[in-house]
């Protein structure tokens, strides 16, 4: 028998006024920050696990591009770059409130720039992407490289790369960014840094924008040709833990998915392509993937559930999801949460395809040894996909 140290053993044979000593006995854990982990209702014999299991969650939810944009428009007449560097608009999870996050691992902000506005740059410990909706002239530059993107385009911003974001053109451009930085700061690793500095002279000099070192269309010449890598050039580029082809031109993945269109595709997933490393094979970082995911007229996509969480974007077309057995309809531009650990199906009853745009946190569930995904057949029954 299990003694304490003084020698002496649990006493049972006295249990009194239990109801008393347990509320007794729970102030006590609380005063020493501890928890019990125990059932003590006899009407549920796994208590236990609701105990441990008390993690806020993601709701399913939609926000819609019509209540964005107008919000965008008055922030720009409100918050100059002399107010803030950032004029973003954050999709804040009604389930996880007031934490910053629109699903549990992903955070993200729709961002407008005013003609001709470019901020200073800057680099934090998050990876992050930028997803072209609005205009022809958004504008990332990423360690060098100056990438101006349109409707579409994905543009990576690594974490621990200088980059600076803004709008080169003369008129308005909306934006989409996604960010790993709930999870980021769920493993205590967020930071960020203002101070850019390149080297002059043998001295180290604040600037305001980067020296170019790479052409424009860098990451295309260098990666835009699928299954062929120039061995002459340094694959390594910022930390290495990322994809070192910066932009992905939404015409290529269009494309693809069009030569696909008279496919079978996925009963659950419809026609879907995934943005890779072309390095390597892998996703484009060790935390986040994206998907471009085709519905065909008419098509409807059999019920899914994984633990992965993902954000859906419509690029073109207008349809509806069910997830989590609630319908949300869509169209472009809105932003759907799709929590980890719901049911959701997609459907599309127009006559034109629907294209959405996906982000998920499925890498890193992989990484850990945790990721599920279950199916429901047509009778019904639920089958084990991965």
């Amino acid at each position: 028998m299990t003694t304490r140290q003084d020698g002496t053993a649990p006493d049972r044979s006295n249990r009194g006024d239990r109801d008393a000593r347990l509320d007794a006995l729970y102030s006590r854990l609380d005063t020493h920050d501890m928890a019990p982990y125990w059932a003590v209702d006899s009407d549920n014999q796994n208590d236990e696990d609701g105990q441990v299991l008390k993690a806020r969650k993601a709701e399913p939810h939609i926000w819609r591009y019509r209540d964005i944009e107008p919000i965008l428009y008055e922030s720009a007449e409100l918050i100059t770059m002399d107010d803030s560097e950032r004029r973003s608009v954050v999709l804040v999870n009604p389930g996880l409130a007031p934490v910053r996050a629109t699903v549990t691992t992903l955070y993200v902000a729709y961002r407008l720039n005013d003609p001709r506005e470019i901020m200073p740059p800057h680099k934090h410990s998050i990876n992050a992407v930028r997803i072209g909706l609005t205009g022809k002239s958004n504008f990332t530059g990423i360690e060098g490289e100056n990438v101006t993107f349109g409707p579409g385009d994905l543009v990576l911003t690594p974490a621990d790369a200088w980059h600076n974001h803004g709008n080169r053109g003369d008129d308005f451009a909306v934006n989409v960014s996604v960010l790993d930085l709930p999870l980021s700061e769920v493993l205590n690793s967020a930071s960020f840094d203002h101070e850019y500095t390149e080297e002059e002279n043998g001295e180290r000099v604040s600037r305001r924008e980067q020296t170019t070192r790479f052409s424009e269309d860098y990451s295309a010449r260098t990666y835009g040709h699928g299954g062929l890598r120039p061995r002459f050039v340094n694959h390594h580029r910022g930390n290495g833990f990322a994809s070192p082809m910066y932009v992905y031109r939404w015409e290529q993945t269009r494309d693809l998915l069009d030569q696909f269109r008279d496919h079978d595709g996925d009963p659950y997933e419809a026609i879907t392509v995934e943005y890779i490393d072309p390095t390597t094979g892998r996703t484009p970082y060790p935390t986040m993937t994206f998907f471009g995911q085709m519905l065909r007229p008419g098509e409807r996509t059999r019920p899914l559930l994984q633990n992965a969480s993902q954000v859906c974007i419509p690029f073109e077309g207008s349809g509806y999801s069910i997830v989590g057995g609630k319908r949300m309809d869509w169209e472009k531009f809105d932003a759907m949460a799709v929590p980890g650990g719901t049911w959701c199906e997609h459907v599309n009853e127009s006559k034109e395809e629907a294209i959405l745009f996906v982000a998920s946190d499925e890498p890193t569930l992989k990484t850990l040894g945790f990721y599920q995904k279950h199916g429901k057949t047509p009778e019904g029954d639920i089958v084990r996909i991965a």
